[in-house]
């Protein structure tokens, strides 16, 4: 394996045509799987926004974390003079960062199927996951100012379909408001009723979900990143179809299993009747045996009903885990 410090042309046209789709992560998941697997990787220091990865850690590590926030893949060896270069550059920006991304550090030498996986031909190689695929990459010890701008454009090109990534930024700002005293106890900083949800309320409470969901769809128009109006354009979107589900859609979708329709109408009833669990299970089934336009319709009605529940709800956090394997 070749000691590089700076970029080769040609390895940064094969790892571009690599992230069209090439490279398919879910080659170690059966690995993974199989192995007695670890912990999360231990944080390198006091950094918890970095994390030692293995073959037997990747599925979950990268693969699912990747879901809620790019992960950065530093593949490096001790033998790697620039290496030591770019790894103390990454750890200090994923420092930075707060969470809105993780550094995932991977041992060439130690995890061979990983190294295969992405087909790396000289380190440091530099590799982001976003949504369980490879999306972008370098190759070589970049200097500093690169690094950061590389991350820069990486992060504000995602920030809009990750959620995750503005929701640590937002976490961050708000405890340095703290650390500074901002927004302490004897200083409330009050903030006035945002017109446009206090018409989207005013319209639930008239149980006129139509014009509640347009509501949130006008302020998700004007601010795509805006998950207070995300999450309450899902909660009213099930609240209409929970007003007419039908419990018999469920003896239907279960006589007819290729039937995408009757399986969303199933599970919406199931979710109505407190049946949440099956619901999930019924609508990864779905993506599992779907492709194309089908299994993306499914994905997102899925993604959808977990907005109803609280991120850490032990049902959805087992069913995210469940979907990231059905479509990886």
């Amino acid at each position: 394996m070749e000691d590089v410090s700076r970029p080769d042309p040609r390895q940064q046209a094969a790892l571009s045509a690599a992230l069209s789709g090439a490279v398919d992560l879910s080659s170690l998941k059966a690995r993974a799987e199989s192995t007695t697997r670890q912990p999360n990787g231990a944080p390198t220091s006091t950094n918890q926004w970095v994390i030692e990865v293995t073959d037997a850690t990747f599925q979950s590590d990268v693969v699912d974390r990747s879901l809620t926030v790019p992960v950065i893949v530093d593949l490096w060896a001790t033998w790697c003079g620039p290496c030591k270069q770019l790894s103390p550059v990454l750890e200090r920006l994923a420092q930075d960062a707060s969470g809105s991304w993780v550094l995932a550090k991977i041992d060439v030498d130690a995890n061979p199927r990983i190294t295969q996986l992405f087909d790396v031909q000289s380190i440091p190689t530099v590799v982001a996951v976003a949504g369980g695929q490879p999306v972008d990459a370098f190759t070589g010890a970049l200097p500093e100012p690169q690094v950061r701008q590389w991350v820069g454009s990486l992060i504000d090109a995602l920030r809009e379909r990750m959620p995750g990534i503005r929701a640590a930024e937002e976490a961050a700002e708000q405890a340095a408001g703290r650390a500074q005293g901002i927004g302490e106890p004897d200083e409330p900083a009050e903030e006035p009723a945002d017109p446009r949800f206090v018409a989207a309320e005013d319209a639930i409470e008239r149980g006129d979900y139509a014009a509640a969901e347009a509501a949130y769809e006008r302020i998700l128009d004007a601010e795509l990143g805006n998950e207070q109006a995300r999450e309450a354009l899902a909660q009213v979107r099930f609240a209409a179809r929970a007003e007419t589900a039908d419990p018999a859609a469920i003896e239907r979708a279960d006589a007819a299993p290729d039937d995408v329709h009757a399986q969303l109408e199933a599970a919406d009833a199931e979710v109505a009747m407190d049946r949440v669990e099956r619901a999930f299970a019924r609508l990864i089934d779905t993506v599992r045996r779907t492709s194309g336009e089908d299994r993306n319709r499914v994905r997102e009605h899925l993604v959808e009903l977990f907005a109803l529940f609280p991120a850490d709800d032990q049902r959805v956090m087992a069913a995210r885990r469940n979907l990231a394997s059905a479509l990886f």
